[in-house]
């Protein structure tokens, strides 16, 4: 339980930034491959959806032009809420900030899991299923909160930036250094940077297996196990920052009043009379009346 408090700190050793790197990777694979079985397109793919914007805009076809941007929004949204999470767990000095992101989408990938099959039917403006906004808005929370977390050196939605790096690395170490050269010039690949590559497309690919199998033999239920798997990891960092920061629990109590899960705070009763106050009135009341 412990090591799980440690991936959501703000402040981590490379080998914890490497581990939650992974499991995000896999969960983006499963949601990514898992979703296209259903919708036909791949929800994290930002780069496909502004090269279908400008082939829409070129054909003058309004519904490739408005799925695109609405997937490219819904993204935008889901970077912009980690990034505000993030800030504002930090301002708030709590030791878990990334915790709220990924408890955010625990909870959508659960309502994604339990009701995704109606929200195929609930139309947009933007042409496309609820389902395809949500999707993207996911993977746009959590590519911003893999960014955040590493300082932009593991992104965990698209594998275009990790193939590239995995092959700069592989470069480097088919590179034939001449006989001579000098230690300073010597072309040295980075064994560290290979492997974490390797594994995050690792990880991905495998996720996408196991929410391709679980979407085409169980359905949208499948992704619910994920979903408890990100809560697990985020919730206990939560709940500890609940119980160290009063400005938090005052927050989630202004939180719940807003939305009627809790009534206002009453104002606090007046204190008891003391016992001097009490026996003059007693005194006074059994005086004789002149």
């Amino acid at each position: 339980m412990r090591r799980l408090r440690f991936l959501m700190g703000r402040h981590r050793a490379p080998s914890v930034d490497r581990t939650f790197g992974l499991l995000l990777a896999f969960n983006a694979g499963a949601v990514n491959a898992g979703g296209f079985l259903v919708l036909h397109m791949y929800t994290s793919h930002m780069t496909g959806f502004a090269s279908q914007l400008a082939d829409g805009l070129v054909l003058g076809n309004t519904v490739l032009v408005l799925n695109a941007l609405g997937a490219l929004l819904a993204f935008i949204c889901g970077a912009a809420t980690s990034a505000m999470q993030v800030n504002w767990g930090r301002q708030y000095r709590l030791r878990s900030v990334y915790a709220l992101p990924l408890m955010l989408e625990a909870v959508l990938l659960l309502l994604f899991g339990l009701v995704g099959a109606i929200t195929l039917t609930w139309h947009t403006p933007f042409a496309v299923p609820l389902t395809v906004l949500l999707l993207s808005f996911i993977m746009g929370l959590q590519n911003a909160m893999g960014t955040k977390s590493s300082g932009g050196k593991i992104r965990t939605t698209h594998m275009t930036g990790n193939v590239t790096d995995l092959g700069i690395e592989l470069g480097k170490m088919l590179y034939w250094n001449r006989r001579g050269t000098p230690v300073a010039a010597l072309v040295r690949h980075n064994r560290q940077r290979l492997q974490l590559f390797a594994g995050l497309i690792g990880m991905f690919i495998a996720g996408g297996l196991m929410g391709a199998a679980g979407f085409k033999y169980v359905g949208f239920i499948c992704v619910v196990p994920l979903a408890a798997l990100l809560l697990l990891l985020s919730l206990p960092p939560f709940l500890d920052d609940v119980r160290r920061s009063a400005e938090l629990r005052q927050v989630l109590r202004a939180l719940a009043v807003r939305l009627r899960l809790r009534k206002p705070d009453e104002a606090p009763a007046p204190p008891p009379a003391s016992h001097q106050e009490s026996s003059t009135r007693d005194t006074h009341a059994n005086r004789p009346g002149p």
